[in-house]
Order: structure tokens, then C-alpha cells, then sequence
């Protein structure tokens, strides 16, 4: 029998792993070279549950199969809160592993802005299987309210910029 998969909140003992896993995000999808810095600076707070919260799959102690960085903060134009996604990443070991990972995080960051009962911005930022990703979110969040473009950019082209 298969073990069900469990989003637990990460917490300051998971910053190690949580910076190794974004990362590996960042190395897959940022199209500009990260600063390990500045993810801090997203992930400590959230870990914290200050203004945030990651959602992640993974036994406490163990290697994290995924997570979803989730923030509170407000858009540039309104003082209204949001809930903003601004990771979703599935370790590479565990995509095609049985238990809908992506999908357990997408309806995750749901709850979460249900329970809030604030908005989530959520979206797809990637050059890598994005038809299959857009697939999935429209499966959970409905029809998309806009679109993202690169111009000369490429999501993980940094990497490969670097090498």
C-alpha cells in the first residue's frame, strides 16, 4: 500500500533543505542568476510564518520531495492583501513518482487563501514542460488571467549562460 502524501509546514529547521531546493528551482526556471541572499530573504520569513508559509512534502528530518513558497504582501497598486505564490517547485527524483505532487501543492495554496480569505497569484514561469504545467493549473485554478513573456531570456538559460 502507498503512503499518502503529506504537506506539512516547513520550519526554521528546514532551511537548509529549503534553500538546496530552491535552488535547484532557480537552476531549472530563473532566467537571471540567483542570489542566495535574497532567497533567504524570501524563505527565512516564511519558515517564520512571518507574512508566509512554505508548504512541503517530506518526512521532518528527510530530504523534501517539493514545496510551495507562499507570501503575504500587496500588489503595487492597491493596499489590499494577496497571497502570492512565489515557488513551486518538485524535486527532479520525485516527478514521476505516483501521488500527484504539483497538484497536492496547487490545492494546498488554495486552502491557504481560503483560509486567509485573501486572493492567490499563481503562476507558470518555466520553458520546461510548460504546456503540461498550464494544463494542470487550469485543471486547478480555472481558466488563466493573463500571461507571462521573456524577451531575451530563457527560464534556466543563466545556468547555462554560467558554465
Amino acid at each position: 500500500m502507498s503512503e499518502e502524501l503529506i504537506i506539512r509546514l516547513a520550519t526554521p529547521a528546514d532551511v537548509h533543505d529549503m534553500m538546496a531546493l530552491a535552488l535547484s528551482a532557480c537552476d531549472e526556471n530563473g532566467f537571471v542568476d540567483p542570489n542566495p541572499e535574497k532567497l533567504l530573504a524570501e524563505i527565512w520569513p516564511a519558515l517564520n510564518r512571518d507574512h508566509g508559509l512554505i508548504g512541503m512534502i517530506g518526512k521532518e528530518g528527510g530530504k523534501p520531495e517539493g514545496a510551495i513558497l507562499l507570501r503575504i504582501g500587496t500588489m503595487w497598486y492597491s493596499d489590499n492583501q494577496v497571497l502570492e505564490e512565489k515557488a513551486i517547485f518538485i524535486h527532479p527524483e520525485y516527478r514521476s513518482a505516483k501521488g500527484g505532487r504539483a497538484r497536492k501543492l496547487c490545492e494546498f495554496s488554495k486552502q491557504v487563501s481560503d483560509s486567509l480569505g485573501i486572493p492567490l497569484i499563481i503562476g507558470v514561469l518555466s520553458d520546461n514542460r510548460t504546456e503540461a504545467k498550464v494544463r494542470l493549473y487550469e485543471r486547478q485554478f480555472g481558466k488563466p488571467s493573463g500571461a507571462y513573456f521573456l524577451y531575451n531570456a530563457k527560464t534556466g538559460g543563466w545556468k547555462k549562460a554560467a558554465e
